[in-house]
């Protein structure tokens, strides 16, 4: 259980430092002046994490790999959700709602379908 949930921390982590790389731009204006430091600098923190977020995941579905990039996946719609909103402002209407429910239901179905 624990590599389950180092993976998904970290599967969150890399998705909202992946926000924040590509849509800081849109927020701060030194993000949109500087992407090329932004791409080296966070591209491979980003990397970094990802990597071990895989690694966990796998090690806890016994060498599987397709459960980790699901929610990897779910972790990547749900974290953009909120981001955005918080953000940019972007309220979640009834499309975006029933997305990220499927986000969940994905995610809880790699989780709990054994």
């Amino acid at each position: 259980m624990r590599d389950l949930i180092f993976g998904v921390v970290l599967f969150t982590i890399g998705q909202a430092l992946i926000w924040y790389q590509t849509n800081g731009q849109f927020v701060w204006k030194s993000f949109k002046e500087n992407p090329f430091w932004l791409a080296f600098g966070f591209g491979t923190l980003i990397s970094y994490i990802l990597i071990y977020a895989t690694r966990f995941t796998v090690q806890y579905f016994d060498g599987v790999l397709w459960p980790g990039r699901f929610i990897a996946f779910g972790a990547g719609i749900i974290v953009y959700a909120i981001l955005t909103w918080f953000y940019l402002g972007e309220g979640i209407n009834i499309k975006t709602l029933v997305s990220l429910a499927l986000a969940g239901i994905l995610i809880a179905v790699q989780i709990f379908w054994k």
